[in-house]
């Protein structure tokens, strides 16, 4: 009796074990949460213990944890310029890397390189988190290489030159749209005409369908593909320069569509769904509020480009938490928005301390706190509600500020929270810090 009932609980309690993983961009779900129990309340004295570090260069793409393993890119540049430049492509050429790493160790598993040349701004490495499903990991480079890998020893498994494949040329700061994994398939902007949106057999490589054009001279855009359910049906919500849409995620047949203007071709943030209301906030105030039908897949829209309203995020992904959207502005502040009105219920500089444009903290929600990394390298745990921002703790200067932006160091890479761990780097190197209680 007692070993039929420890089985029953190990089965009850095996779908909530990839909890403890970060296999993809925004963690298990695609939602920013950390669901693991036992994380500390406040930081030791000194901070965070380190655990490991690894050697890499360039990126700005955040790790993947699964399975004891923890996979991480970079860009190691031979020969160009990788300094900032906002609005200028820069041409440089060098090695992407992908690594597989030992997670309690940070003994290196496996490595795969190959020959890449930039034609990008800020081209100091890739944007992609790698994608874990099983076994196999995927990647994403700055100009549009897409490989799958088998993840216990890297054997190549199929890869795609997405640029030359759909003959484009990539956005102005890159891929940077992070691949979904829906069932069979994978799901990816690729850009050009007829594939904006990609779907491949996640095991062969083999293209399932592609759909819709939306570029501006800046590209493609950045916004990852999503999908939500709604009017009865999943839809995979698509955004680009000049429109927002709906399909169908098996098939790519639109359902729906919003024109929308961009400036600068600059959509980044995925769009946040509350009720039966879709926002999405871009550059410059191009903010639009889509009301969805509860009848059939369709949207309609309520407003847009309101000034001094909404959430305009240019680096780091919004939240939605009890009914109000907090997120970190182009100006450089945290907001609290509400929807569906959009108005702005307070503003705060306090969780970086200061706002000088695009300032960058990843917000990742762990129980009823959250934690935020940013771009001094400082982690904090604090509050968010109705009344503001409620510092807890603060562990300072963690990594290396490696990155130049808009005339400051920065370090602009979302870590990875996983087995009471937090995975994170920079230019130089691959961190990973204790975190349990």
């Amino acid at each position: 009796m007692n070993t039929r009932l420890a089985l029953a609980a190990s089965l009850i309690a095996a779908p909530f074990a990839v909890a403890d993983d970060w296999p993809h961009w925004m963690g298990p779900k695609r939602d920013n949460v950390w669901y693991e129990t036992g994380i500390v309340e406040k930081f030791p004295q000194g901070g965070p213990k380190k655990v490991w570090t690894f050697p890499v260069a360039g990126g700005y793409s955040g790790p993947a944890v699964a399975a004891g393993k923890v996979f991480v890119t970079d860009y190691q540049k031979q020969t160009g310029d990788t300094d900032e430049g906002n609005f200028q492509r820069k041409e440089t050429s060098g090695k992407e890397g992908v690594y597989c790493l030992d997670a309690k160790t940070g003994k290196k598993v496996w490595e795969h390189h190959y020959d890449v040349k930039y034609a990008i701004s800020y081209p100091v490495g890739p944007r992609c988190t790698p994608t874990v499903d099983g076994d196999r990991v995927y990647t994403l480079g700055a100009e549009g290489k897409l490989i799958c890998f088998q993840a216990a020893d890297g054997k190549v498994l199929w890869e795609k030159d997405l640029k030359a494949e759909y003959k484009t040329k990539s956005p102005l700061w890159g891929y940077s749209a992070h691949p979904l994994i829906d069932g069979d398939k994978l799901i990816t902007l690729a850009g050009g005409e007829g594939s904006h949106v990609v779907a491949f057999d996640k095991k062969t490589g083999k293209e399932i369908w592609k759909a819709e054009t939306d570029s501006d001279p800046n590209g493609f855009g950045y916004v990852p593909p999503s999908i939500i359910t709604a009017g009865g049906k999943r839809q995979l919500i698509l955004v680009g320069p000049g429109s927002l849409k709906g399909l169908d995620p098996d098939t790519g047949k639109r359902y729906w569509k919003q024109d929308y203007k961009a400036d600068s071709g600059s959509v980044i943030m995925t769009p946040i769904v509350s009720g039966d209301y879709l926002y999405f906030g871009g550059y410059r105030s191009k903010n639009i509020l889509l009301k969805l039908a509860t009848d059939k897949p369709d949207a309609t829209t309520e407003w847009r480009d309101k000034k001094g309203m909404g959430v305009h995020a240019v680096n780091v992904q919004p939240f939605l938490h009890d009914g109000l959207i907090y997120g970190f502005d182009e100006s450089g502040k945290l907001f609290a928005v509400e929807l569906p009105s959009g108005k702005r219920v307070w503003e705060s500089t306090d969780v970086i301390g200061y706002a000088k444009g695009s300032d960058t903290a990843f917000i990742i929600k762990n129980g009823d706190r959250f934690f935020f990394f940013t771009e001094t390298g400082d982690l904090v745990i604090g509050k968010l509600d109705k009344a503001g921002f409620t510092e807890l703790d603060r562990a300072k200067g963690l990594i290396e500020l490696t990155q130049t932006a808009f005339g400051r160091k920065v370090v602009w890479c979302q870590p990875a929270f996983a087995d009471k761990k937090m995975f994170v780097r920079n230019d130089k190197e691959l961190v990973c810090f204790d975190l349990a209680k």
